[in-house]
């Protein structure tokens, strides 16, 4: 299949309904001051990102500030090869979170897309319910295939992942009890997605904080109490993802007006499955491209001692509390752009990528600037270790350069995700990968360990700049696909679906 073919199907438009839409229900609901809907149909800007950002940032600031708190607990036991084991599994996590990303974010843009089509066409409302069903249960399904086929080849998958000797039998439990919560871990990343899209922000932190909170209480009794080390800490991160699960499943059953969870609204059909995929591909091969950069990052690190990879572990874990922060504004955003881009409301859209991008650069800004300044007191907290402080540093100092170049990526990628436009999100995702590892290979025979820590940083900026490129040459066809009627709008792609 060729990547043009993964855009949504070109459909002849359908016929406007012979009623007054703003008698409708949906155009009452969507004129209510206050509720989710409001925020992505009508709210003023500035008010809507509050709503759907603030909620997401703080979220994804807790997550971080679990992460660092759970390596905390990790060091605790005085063990570098744990430390290690956490980093080399972070891959396979990264490839879940893309399995729940590809049903998820696919999902969700869709859903966001026909709910500001509905404005116009209220029977669009009632084709979500396809669509939410075939996300979850297409996530679930493929978790447990790939988390299935994981344990048959735990061992390989182990050595594949980077660990040396000393580092396997940690990683090996880590990984092992990891895998066996693949279907749930994707499953509450893709419920993330489905909540959001109809604007409930605020539940989607309820659930990500509780969740973080649930973590760290299992974090003491399996790690400190029981003392079952690393497996212990996977082990606390399935459960918690299991009330994640579980909260959503309830909250949307409760409250959702369109989305359904039930097997029976599941379905192949190519209108639901292509516009899915076709968002969700590009975020399979971002997520897989960030497997390839830690699995080689790993295994090139390694040759230079568990001190190089300690420290890499802990000033990832610092640099992602200002990383999560962004991804809570360029995540927040999208279900906002994919509304306004269903609505065809143009002006909408303009504004509210206008001002989510002047937050991104406010934010990375005084993060990368306070962290940089204060690099070392920050990495003293975590480390005394001087040789561990001396490497982390660096590392944390790139990270922050490159967080600068990924924070207006990831809003271009966003983008095109809510407006469709799946070649786009592919073409960036592709330089990603395709651009690092000769960067960090070249970078690791000219320059040592320090080419090592900088190619990420040289491929970020790069793939920044093919993003402003690409998004410049799809700047017509999305004015096409704002324009009333054209084939080219994303919510028309389930009209075979109902015909």
């Amino acid at each position: 299949m060729s990547i043009s073919n993964l855009e949504t199907p070109a459909i002849e438009p359908a016929p406007r309904p012979a009623v007054d839409p703003a008698s409708t229900p949906e155009v009452s609901a969507a004129a209510k001051v206050g509720t989710d809907r409001w925020y992505l149909a009508s709210a003023p800007i500035i008010r809507a990102l509050v709503h759907l950002c603030v909620p997401m940032a703080a979220a994804m600031i807790v997550g971080a500030i679990y992460n660092v708190i759970n390596a905390g607990f990790i060091g605790s036991l005085h063990d570098a090869t744990l430390l290690a084991a956490i980093t080399f599994a972070a891959p396979l996590l990264g490839l879940v979170m893309g399995v729940g990303g590809v049903f998820g974010v696919g999902g969700g843009a869709l859903i966001s897309r026909l709910l500001g089509a509905s404005e116009h066409d209220p029977s669009k409302a009632g084709e979500i319910k396809r669509v939410s069903s075939f996300a979850l249960w297409g996530s679930v399904v493929t978790g447990a295939v790939l988390g299935g086929i994981g344990l048959l080849l735990l061992h390989p998958l182990v050595s594949l992942l980077g660990a040396d000797a000393a580092a396997v039998p940690a990683t090996s439990a880590f990984v092992g009890v990891m895998l066996a919560f693949v279907p749930v871990l994707a499953a509450a990343f893709c419920l993330e997605q489905l909540v959001r899209a109809e604007g409930a922000a605020r539940q989607v932190m309820i659930a990500l904080i509780a969740s973080a909170v649930a973590n760290v209480v299992f974090d003491i009794l399996f790690i400190l109490v029981l003392p079952w080390g690393v497996a212990g800490a996977a082990l606390a991160m399935g459960l918690s993802n299991v009330g994640v699960v579980a909260y959503f499943a309830i909250w949307l059953h409760r409250h959702s007006d369109h989305l359904s969870l039930a097997p029976r609204w599941f379905t192949l059909a190519p209108a639901v499955v292509k516009p899915v995929f076709g968002v969700g591909v590009g975020e399979l091969l971002q997520s897989g491209f960030l497997i390839v950069t830690a699995l080689v990052l790993n295994n090139l690190a390694v040759a230079y001692g568990d001190t190089a990879l300690a420290a890499m572990g802990v000033a990832v874990r610092i640099a992602q509390v200002p990383e999560f922060l962004v991804m809570g504004v360029t995540l927040g955003v999208l279900p906002l752009l994919a509304y306004a881009y269903g609505k065809g409301d143009r002006a909408r859209l303009r504004s509210a990528l206008r001002v989510s991008a002047i937050t991104v650069g406010g934010i990375v800004l005084v993060a990368a600037t306070t962290l940089i300044v204060f690099g070392e007191q920050v990495f003293q907290v975590f480390v005394a270790d001087r040789s561990v402080l001396a490497i982390g540093v660096t590392i944390l100092t790139a990270q922050l350069v490159a967080m600068i170049a990924n924070g207006f990526a990831g809003l271009i990628i966003s983008f095109f995700q809510a407006t469709g436009r799946a070649s786009a999100a592919i073409v960036m995702s592709l330089a990603q990968g395709v651009l690092f590892i000769p960067i960090v290979l070249l970078g690791n025979l000219w320059f040592g360990l320090a080419g090592i820590i900088w190619a990420l940083t040289v491929t970020e900026v790069i793939v920044l700049v093919v993003g402003v490129i690409t998004w410049i040459a799809s700047r017509r066809a999305i004015e096409r696909g704002l324009a009333e009627g054209s084939a080219e709008r994303a919510e028309q792609g389930l009209e075979a679906a109902v015909a």
